[in-house]
């Protein structure tokens, strides 16, 4: 199972509650190992969720561990903000504007506190046992805030040619940010770096996965995305979904277009691979036209 703060917990793959018994923990497990056992139809991946869970809770030395903020798999795991670390390399960084994850880091210490209850007081909010018991709105934003982050650090190794802001606004508040916009010599690229904790797939057009609750994440970013091209009279190369590694099987794939302009989901790891190429047949843009499109942004964007 993932480590990010919205993956399912082990009880959540058993189904039992976190007050579950010792035999209903394993009436549940041989339960979940029925149904989930690809010889019975279920699928190998959850089938594997399924064991994984057990030995995180099976027993009562890992339960416990697992309960108190560490396991075999998390025992390092941490989710506050990564500290500055020494560059291996001189070569100047990408120029960038903005606060990668910052509204929603703010927003989840909100909400987690709120959720914890008045006059509680949080010696770390990000304890791993703390997040574990959030629902699951509040551990998607951590979610979203650490993806954010991730992605901001693989931007700004792009190098000086590049230009990124992070947290753009739009009209539809901060919940409807643009997470990250990237100029390049390869084009311009609306971002959303997202984490719905499992898989999700390109279907017509737009995404589709069992996590998804009702959304349409290709057609609100291209909204989005829209209000600052026309704001700033530029157009967009490209509107682009990053996701974890494990929640697509693809490390690029091409959804089709919307509002007129190229949508892509990739895959984490494969973002500055398509960043410094470019989408097939997107021509390479030009020095003055760089500096007219990053003037243009520059005076329009504002941030949330």
């Amino acid at each position: 199972m993932s480590d990010s703060p919205i993956a399912a917990t082990p009880y959540e793959v058993l189904r039992v509650s976190v007050s579950a018994t010792e035999e209903e923990l394993r009436r549940a497990y041989r339960r979940r190992l029925r149904e989930t056992h690809p010889d019975t139809g279920g699928r190998a991946t959850e089938f594997t969720a399924v064991q994984l869970a057990w030995e995180q809770v099976g027993t009562v030395g890992a339960r416990a561990r697992y309960d108190g903020g560490r396991s075999a798999t998390t025992a390092h795991q941490t989710f506050e903000q990564q500290p500055h670390r020494p560059r291996q390399n001189s070569r100047p960084t990408a120029r960038s504007y903005g606060h990668p994850g910052g509204w929603r880091r703010e927003r989840y210490l909100n909400l987690i506190r709120e959720w914890a209850g008045r006059g509680v007081a949080l010696e770390n909010p990000y304890d791993p046992a703390l997040v574990r018991r959030a629902p699951r709105d509040i551990r998607h934003i951590l979610a979203d805030a650490l993806a954010e982050e991730a992605t901001a650090r693989e931007l700004a190794e792009l190098g000086i040619a590049y230009t990124i802001w992070h947290d753009i606004a739009t009209p539809g508040g901060p919940e409807e940010k643009i997470d990250h916009i990237v100029l390049g010599p390869t084009g311009l690229f609306s971002l959303l770096s997202e984490d719905w904790g499992g898989a999700v797939r390109v279907r017509k057009g737009e995404l589709i996965g069992e996590v998804l609750d009702g959304e349409h994440p290709f057609h609100s970013l291209a909204a989005r995305t829209r209000f600052v091209s026309r704001r700033a009279r530029v157009r967009f190369d490209a509107v682009v979904i990053v996701v974890p590694d494990d929640a697509t099987d693809a490390g690029l794939t091409l959804a089709g277009r919307m509002r007129g302009v190229p949508t892509a989901l990739v895959q984490h790891s494969r973002l500055p691979e398509l960043l410094r190429d470019g989408l097939p047949g997107t021509p390479a843009v030009g020095g003055s036209d760089l500096f007219e499109i990053r003037t243009r942004l520059q005076a329009s964007i504002t941030f949330v």
